[in-house]
C-alpha cells in the first residue's frame, strides 16, 4: 500500500472519530427533576430541564447538573451553649428543595456547606437567647425560628428551606443526672399524692359504709322495739281484756298471789315485807278460797259466780274470746291510763281511811328500804294461811 494511501486511511479515521465525537456532544438527554446549565464560549446561555436536547460542538458546555428533587441533610451534632452556661450537643436535619438552578450554580459555590453553616451559627443565636428548659422544651419555637432565617439566607441562592428539625438536644452527662433525679422525686412524690388520696377515699369510704351500717342497724332495732313493745301492748290489753270478759273471781286472784309469793321469798335480798292494808281483800279471798271464811264471788246477781259458769258452760267463753277483736292501741292506753288513776285514786282512799299514809311505791310492789334496827334483825317475814 502506498504511503498517500495510508495517510488518507488515517485522515479519514481522524474524521470519523471526530463526527462522532460531535454528534455525542451536540445532543444531550436529560432526565426527569435535573436541570443542566449550559455555557456558549464560557458565558452562561440557557438552562435545559428534562427532554431531548441539542448544542453546538465545541461552542457549547454544560458547567452543571442540578437535581430539582427535595433533599434532605442532616448535619452532626453542634456545641451550643445555653443562657445558662450550659453546652449541649444538637443535631438538626434540613429539608430544602434547589428552585432556580442558575442561582443555585452562580450565586454560591458549595450551598449544601452554605446551608450547614447558616444553620449553626443561626441555631447558637437562638440557644443563646434560651436556658436549658426552654431549650428541651421549645423546639417548634426553634424550628420555627430557624426555618424563617435560613428561607430567608437561602431565598437569593434559589433554594427554599422547606423544614428543619432538631433531630437530637444533649444536655452534658451531669445535668442528664440531676434531672433524672429530679424526674424520679417528681414521680414518687407524684405516686405518694396518689397513694394518699386513694387512702383518704377508701378511708371515706369505709366510715360512710359504717355510718349507713350503724343507721340502717339504729333503725331496725329502733323498729324491732316498737313492734316489741307494741306486741307486748296488745298481748298485755288482750289479756286484761280477756280477765275482765271472763270475770274473774277472788278466788282465781287469791290463787295467783299465792303462786308469786314464793318467787319473792327466793330472792337473796328480800329480808323484810310490808303487805299493805289494800290485800285485805285479797287475804279474805285467800281465807275464803280455802273453806276459813265466806269470801264474796264476783258474779251475777242470781249467786253463780264466773268460774262456775264457765265449768258449766266452758264453749259460751270459747265463744266470747273467739270474738273477741282488739281494739285501737291508742284508745286501749287512754283507757289503760284512766283506769290506773282510778285504782291509784282508790288506794289513796283505802290507806286514808285506814290510818296509814299511801307508798306509791308499795302500791306499785316494790320493797321498801331496811331500816336500821331491822337490818340487824333480818327481818320479819309475812305470815300465811295454811296451805290446804
Amino acid at each position: 500500500m502506498e504511503p498517500g494511501q495510508v495517510v488518507g486511511i488515517i485522515v479519514v479515521g481522524l474524521l470519523a472519530i471526530f463526527i462522532i465525537v460531535a454528534i455525542a456532544r451536540a445532543v444531550r438527554i436529560v432526565p426527569q427533576a435535573v436541570a443542566l446549565i449550559v455555557e456558549r464560549l464560557g458565558r452562561y446561555h440557557s438552562t435545559m430541564y428534562a427532554g431531548l436536547h441539542f448544542l453546538i460542538p465545541f461552542v457549547d458546555r454544560v458547567r452543571a447538573g442540578v437535581d430539582l428533587r427535595e433533599q434532605v441533610v442532616s448535619f452532626p451534632p453542634q456545641p451550643v451553649i445555653t443562657s445558662d452556661n450550659l453546652v449541649v450537643s444538637i443535631d438538626t436535619v434540613i429539608y430544602f428543595q434547589v428552585t432556580d438552578p442558575k442561582a443555585a450554580t452562580y450565586e454560591i459555590a458549595n450551598y449544601i456547606t452554605g446551608i450547614e453553616q447558616l444553620t449553626v451559627t443561626t441555631l447558637r443565636n437562638v440557644i443563646g437567647s434560651m436556658d436549658l428548659e426552654q431549650t428541651l422544651t421549645s423546639r417548634d419555637q426553634i424550628n420555627g425560628q430557624l426555618r424563617g432565617v435560613l428561607d430567608d439566607a437561602t431565598g437569593r441562592w434559589g433554594i427554599r428551606v422547606n423544614r428543619v428539625e432538631l433531630k437530637a438536644i444533649d444536655p452534658p452527662a451531669s445535668v442528664q443526672g440531676s434531672m433524672e433525679q429530679q424526674m424520679r422525686a417528681e414521680r414518687d412524690r407524684r405516686a405518694a399524692i396518689l397513694t394518699a388520696e386513694g387512702v383518704k377515699q377508701s378511708q371515706i369510704l369505709t366510715a360512710e359504709g359504717e355510718k349507713q351500717s350503724a343507721i340502717l342497724r339504729a333503725e331496725g332495732q329502733a323498729q324491732a322495739a316498737i313492734l316489741r313493745a307494741e306486741g307486748e301492748s296488745r298481748a298485755i290489753l288482750q289479756v286484761f281484756e280477756a280477765i275482765h270478759r271472763g270475770d274473774a273471781d277472788p278466788k282465781l286472784l287469791a290463787y295467783q298471789y299465792l303462786q308469786t309469793l314464793p318467787q319473792i321469798a327466793n330472792s337473796a335480798s328480800s329480808k323484810m315485807w310490808i303487805v299493805p292494808t289494800e290485800f285485805t281483800a285479797a287475804l279474805q279471798g285467800v281465807a275464803g278460797a280455802f273453806g276459813v271464811g265466806n269470801a264474796p264471788s264476783g258474779g251475777s246477781d242470781d249467786g253463780e259466780s264466773a268460774t262456775e259458769r264457765v265449768r258449766r258452760e266452758p264453749s259460751a267463753f270459747a265463744d266470747t274470746l273467739g270474738d273477741f277483736s282488739l281494739e285501737d292501741p291508742g284508745e286501749a292506753l287512754r283507757k289503760a291510763q284512766g283506769a290506773a288513776d282510778e285504782v291509784t285514786h282508790e288506794a289513796k282512799a283505802a290507806g286514808t281511811l285506814s290510818g296509814q299514809p299511801f307508798d306509791p311505791s308499795v302500791a306499785a310492789g316494790q320493797q321498801p328500804a331496811e331500816t336500821e334496827g331491822e337490818q340487824g334483825t333480818g327481818g320479819t317475814a309475812p305470815t300465811y294461811p295454811p296451805t290446804p
